[in-house]
C-alpha cells in the first residue's frame, strides 16, 4: 500500500511453516492439473501472470531505463486515485504517483507481455521470471542467519522429497505454462531462438537462496569492514551449487533438486569463512535491520516528498520511533 514500508520479514516460525504451505500449494496445483483441463487452467494463469509480469519487469527496468532519457525529456507527474466512502469515512483504497518516465517503461514491458501471451517464447518468459526474482529478493527479507538455515533447511527437505520421491514437481513443472522457472534451451545451437528443448530452474532455487544471500551482504556492511567477504563467498558458493547441479543431471539424466545442491554450498561456504575468522558468534548473533540498505520504491506507490529538509527529518525520525505494524499476509503467497 505504502513504499515506504518496510519488506516483509521472514521470521523463524514462518520459515518453519514455508515447506507445508509450499508443499500443499504443489499438490494442490498437481490435482487441478490432473481432475481439469490443462488448457482452460494455463489460459488463466497466462492472463494472470500477463499482467504480473508487464509491473514486475516495469519495476525493474524503471531505474536503468532512467539513465536513457535526455534531461529536456518532458516528465509529467500523474495520479491514479481510487476512494471508498465521502467526508471523514472516505479511505483510500489505491493511490498511484507515477510520471512519463515510468509509462514509457510499462509500454516496454507490455511489449514483451504481448510477446509473451502470444508465443510462449523462452526469452519472455525469461525476462519475466528473473524481473519476478529480483522483485522477490528486494520484498522478502530474513531476520538472522538462523532463521535463514531454517528456511532453507525445511526446503532442502521439500525440494528433495517432491523431485525424487514422487513425480509431481516435475509434473507440475512441465504442464505449468507461467513465468515461474527459467528455461534454458538444450537445443539452441541447433535450433537458434526456435529451441524447444529446455532445461528448467524454478525461481524458488534462485529467490530462497538469494535473500540469504542479500541478508548476508547486509552483515557484511554491519561489521563496517568495507568489505563483502560473506557476500562474495556466498554468491560463488551459489554458482558451484548451481554447476554442481548441471553436471549430476547430465550424468545421470534425470531431474535434480537444486536445492540439495545449492543449500549446503551457501550456508557451508560462508559458515567456514566465519569458522577461519572466528566471526560465527557474529553471523548468529546479527538481526537484520531493513534500514541498513536503501530500500527501491514499491511499483504500486510512488509518493512525493515536499516539506523542508528539517521537518522531513522528524517526520522521518517519528516514524522510525514507531514499531511497524506486522503485515498479516503471509510471505509464502510469493
Amino acid at each position: 500500500q505504502n513504499s515506504s514500508e518496510m519488506p516483509e520479514t521472514i521470521t523463524s516460525r514462518d520459515a518453519a511453516r514455508f515447506p507445508i504451505v509450499a508443499s500443499c500449494t504443489l499438490l494442490g496445483l498437481y490435482l487441478f492439473f490432473k481432475i481439469f483441463s490443462q488448457e482452460y487452467i494455463n489460459l488463466l494463469l497466462s492472463m494472470y501472470f500477463f499482467v504480473l509480469g508487464i509491473l514486475a519487469l516495469s519495476h525493474t527496468i524503471s531505474p536503468m531505463m532512467s539513465r536513457f532519457f535526455p534531461a529536456n525529456f518532458p516528465n509529467k507527474q500523474y495520479q491514479l486515485l481510487f476512494t471508498q466512502g465521502s467526508g471523514e469515512s472516505k479511505e483510500e483504497i489505491v493511490n498511484y504517483e507515477f510520471d512519463t518516465k515510468d509509462l514509457v517503461c510499462l509500454a516496454l514491458s507490455s511489449v514483451v507481455g504481448v510477446w509473451y501471451l502470444l508465443r510462449k517464447h523462452w526469452i519472455a518468459n525469461n525476462l519475466f521470471g528473473l524481473a519476478f526474482s529480483l522483485n522477490g529478493v528486494e520484498l522478502l527479507h530474513l531476520n538472522n542467519v538462523s532463521t535463514g538455515c531454517i528456511l532453507l533447511g525445511g526446503l532442502f527437505i521439500y525440494d528433495v522429497f517432491w523431485v525424487f520421491g514422487t513425480n509431481v514437481m516435475v509434473t507440475v513443472a512441465k504442464s505449468f505454462e507461467a513465468p515461474i522457472k527459467l528455461v534454458f534451451p538444450q537445443d539452441l545451437l541447433e535450433k537458434g531462438l526456435e529451441a524447444d528443448n529446455f532445461a528448467m530452474l524454478g525461481l524458488g532455487d534462485i529467490v530462497i537462496p538469494g535473500i540469504f544471500i542479500a541478508l548476508l551482504l547486509r552483515f557484511d556492511i554491519s561489521l563496517k569492514k568495507n568489505t563483502h567477504t560473506y557476500f562474495y563467498t556466498s554468491f560463488v558458493a551459489y554458482i558451484f551449487g548451481l554447476g554442481l547441479t548441471i553436471f549430476i543431471m547430465h550424468i545421470f539424466k534425470h531431474a535434480q533438486p537444486a536445492l540439495l545442491y545449492l543449500v549446503p554450498a551457501c550456508i557451508g561456504f560462508p559458515l567456514l569463512v566465519a569458522l577461519a575468522k572466528g566471526e560465527v558468534t557474529e553471523m548468529f548473533s546479527y538481526e537484520s535491520s531493513a534500514e541498513i540498505l536503501p530500500h527501491t520504491p514499491r511499483l504500486t506507490h510512488f509518493p512525493t516528498v515536499s516539506g523542508s529538509p528539517a521537518s522531513l527529518a522528524d517526520s522521518m525520525q517519528q516514524k522510525l520511533s514507531c514499531p511497524r505494524r506486522r503485515r498479516q499476509q503471509s510471505p509464502s503467497a510469493m
